[in-house]
């Protein structure tokens, strides 16, 4: 067995914390040619016992919030404290800058030359049920190649951040004051999976803005049912620019993470989001052997015009293309 194809190279180069190994490592759970599948398979098994201790962080924020200010203001507070912290991003938009993070990285300058510090990027585009599935891996790897704070940034909106809360402990969205009613704005369902809301840029001329729109947005979350009785979303300010707050929001993230392992909600959630990743993988990969179906790609682009010109029901045609398809796999 050639080295690029051992998997004893890549797991015991993530566990000694080689972060050469560590990044190639990665880039082979992006790849999607099916030697490179197969043995990330076999990695990410051998990885598992050594992963499942790090707090999983995502982060998430509307356009001009200074997410990337906070995330590297955050990043510097938590390795000043011992932590060795990775950054990770969920972007399926991005097909040419390869995600916001290795955009961003440029502006983490400080935080991407930290030795306890790891920044990757997303992988470009994807569409985001595989980005979102490389990138949980991805965290994986982190875990085990040592990186004990793990943050996951959402790019996208909507559905990504419904995603990241799936993949995380504790979910935290940023906004600013006077960007309007963005609270009222956002669908009700992604607001019940946030566990805090932080007012960044709370400084300067700005400080009574910021203090108003705390109190607005702490009336507003009072509307939301919590997604448990454990814990009450607070509504936070902070200055990423001058790092002031920023001690208080870690302290809100542990927090919250001893009370959830006080009431069992935490092992619990675990849990149940390794049943939903299982599940999110078998949704990705049947979908992707659809696509790419002989007999279906044939007929796909027929039968669609079919529905939009209303000469077949949606439900007729996707009968027909799944019977395409069970032709070869079933």
């Amino acid at each position: 067995m050639t080295a690029l194809h051992d998997p004893e190279q890549f797991i015991q180069g993530v566990l000694s914390g080689n972060r050469r190994i560590l990044a190639k490592t990665i880039t082979l759970i992006e790849s999607s040619l099916p030697n490179h599948q197969e043995l990330s398979r076999i990695i990410l098994d051998r990885l598992l016992p050594y992963t499942g201790n790090a707090i999983r962080l995502g982060i998430s924020g509307i356009p001009g919030s200074g997410k990337s200010t906070f995330i590297e203001s955050l990043g510097i507070l938590l390795t000043q404290q011992g932590h060795r912290v990775a950054v990770l991003a969920v972007d399926p938009s991005s097909k040419r800058s390869g995600g916001s993070v290795l955009a961003d990285k440029t502006r983490m300058e400080k935080l991407a030359a930290n030795p306890a510090a790891f920044i990757r990027p997303s992988p470009s585009g994807g569409t985001l049920g595989g980005v979102a599935l490389k990138t949980r891996e991805a965290a994986f790897v982190c875990e085990a190649a040592g990186f004990d704070v793990i943050i996951i940034e959402t790019v996208g909106v909507g559905q990504s951040e419904t995603t990241v809360a799936a993949m995380v402990d504790f979910f935290l969205l940023l906004l600013i004051a006077g960007a309007g009613d963005e609270l009222q704005g956002m669908k009700k369902g992604i607001l019940e999976l946030i566990d805090a809301v932080v007012i960044n840029k709370a400084d300067g001329d700005n400080i009574p803005k910021a203090l108003e729109a705390q109190r607005a947005y702490a009336s507003a979350m009072h509307f939301l049912v919590p997604s448990t009785s454990t814990w009450t979303p607070p509504v936070l300010t902070c200055s990423a620019l001058e790092m002031k707050g920023i001690d208080t929001i870690w302290e809100t993230v542990l927090e919250h993470r001893k009370k959830m392992m006080a009431t069992g909600e935490f092992e619990e959630k675990r849990r149940r989001q390794a049943i939903e990743w299982m599940w999110s993988m078998i949704d990705y990969a049947l979908k992707e052997r659809f696509n790419a179906n002989p007999a279906v790609k044939k007929q796909l682009g027929k039968i669609s015009r079919s529905v939009k010109n209303g000469l077949l029901s949606p439900t007729t045609a996707a009968q027909t293309l799944l019977n395409l398809f069970e032709k070869k796999h079933f």
